[in-house]
């Protein structure tokens, strides 16, 4: 009970500090934005904390199979961590905040082609937008779209070679998808494989998608705004994280309806194998 309740406290003050990151340490930053940013923080945190703590699962998929949570945070944690840094080195500039600088540039730039998403998200902007923040959008998407890649394949790793999530032990899908009711009805196989299939295809659609909607909404509602600095980074970092954590999803239920098809083909070739000596 102590050790589930530190790691619950210690998840916890993780997603705070993620989430205070970019008021920490951006110059400038007004005392009521800081104050509604603690309030959202120790609100996750707690959220956090309750989830963990619990015996029971409520919302959080794959809370036993690690390192699913842990490599969907990670990847989320260092997209707002560069981008904040890449944003301090506009006005505290040091070798960190500059090798970012031009890795996004240079990604960003590499992948702004017609139709791209990137293309698409510089597109989201005003034509008014000063030249800095088109830079600024193009140079952190281009570097929250690699971590996103990044992620992506590290999972894929993991789950086509190291074997997730049964290296661990046995998988409990009740436990890892609260959300999945086995008994709404239909074959579980089934619908799992297509869960699967959509959470990848929006997945892939989602980076085209966003934009695209945000732009055709603009004409009725005022457009966004990416000239604050905590709007930026947030605006990109979802705007790549929520695509990848979509497609490890269906990646991750795909392994799992895999798993079951598997474990039924053994129960029916061992019924078959138990029949052979009563025919002979």
């Amino acid at each position: 009970m102590i050790a589930r309740m530190t790691g619950a406290a210690i998840r916890g003050l993780l997603v705070a500090l993620m989430i205070v990151t970019p008021a920490l340490m951006l110059p400038g930053v007004v005392s009521d934005s800081s104050q509604i940013v603690v309030l959202v923080a120790l609100l996750a945190s707690l959220l956090t904390f309750v989830e963990y703590n619990s015996n029971f699962p409520s919302i959080v998929e794959f809370r036993d199979a690690a390192p699913f949570n842990r490599l969907r945070f990670i990847a989320l944690f260092l997209t707002v961590l560069f981008l904040t840094l890449i944003l301090r080195g506009k006005t505290e500039p040091t070798a960190l905040s500059g090798a970012l600088t031009s890795i996004g540039t240079i990604v960003g730039n590499a992948i702004d082609f017609p139709y791209s998403p990137v293309r698409l998200v510089v597109l989201m902007l005003p034509d008014n937008a000063p030249l800095e923040t088109v830079a600024s959008v193009r140079t952190f998407a281009g570097l929250s779209y690699v971590i996103s890649l990044l992620a992506m394949t590290a999972f894929l790793v993991l789950v086509r070679v190291m074997n997730w999530p049964t290296r661990n032990g046995a998988f409990n899908v009740w436990v890892n998808l609260p959300l999945f009711d086995p008994t709404a009805g239909g074959d579980v196989l089934d619908r799992l494989q297509r869960d699967s299939r959509i959470n990848i295809a929006l997945g892939f659609l989602l980076p085209f998608v966003i934009p695209a909607v945000v732009k055709l909404a603009a004409d009725l509602l005022d457009p966004i705004s990416l000239e604050h600095p905590q709007t930026l980074i947030w605006t990109l970092s979802a705007w790549a994280f929520l695509p990848a954590s979509m497609i490890m999803r269906g990646i991750a239920m795909g392994k799992i309806a895999d798993m079951i098809e598997e474990k039924r083909r053994r129960a029916y070739a061992d019924a078959q194998g138990d029949m052979q000596p009563a025919y002979s």
